[in-house]
């Protein structure tokens, strides 16, 4: 199993991600007729087989990762200008994570399942506040 983590640029906010998720796929006509949602990217991952159906999609949002959406396949596509892309294909599910800080990269990365976040609620995080409390936690390297 393997998962991938992205910089989820123009969003502040989780909610704000929640909000814009089920627009955008829609916007290069990426429709595939199901409760799902879909991101992008130019380049189809070479470990391909390790995260269709396995693993989650990790969003940094403003500098802290927040949440996963699970992967249920990536599909070969191409874009408006004809060029090879993949279509990240997502449960609509935000599952949010015990935040960690995380700086700015490039496109996508792998992200091994030891190095994955656990999800908040597993973590004991269950209250609302709780996750500003633990992205504090996370800071001062407690969590």
């Amino acid at each position: 199993m393997m998962h991938m983590i992205k910089l989820c640029v123009g969003v502040a906010t989780l909610e704000e991600l929640e909000s814009y998720r089920s627009e955008r796929a829609h916007w290069w006509g990426a429709d595939y007729g199901e409760d799902v949602h879909v991101h992008r990217t130019r380049t189809m991952p070479k470990r391909r087989d390790e995260i269709e159906g396995q693993g989650s999609i990790y969003w940094v949002i403003s500098g802290v990762i927040r949440c996963r959406q699970p992967i249920l396949r990536l599909a070969e596509a191409r874009d408006e200008q004809g060029l090879a892309c993949c279509d990240i294909i997502m449960a609509p599910d935000m599952v949010r994570v015990t935040p960690r800080p995380k700086s700015p990269f490039q496109g996508w990365r792998y992200l091994t399942p030891k190095d994955a976040l656990p999800d908040l609620a597993s973590a004991g995080f269950a209250e609302e506040g709780d996750e500003e409390l633990a992205l504090e936690l996370s800071k001062l390297g407690l969590i």
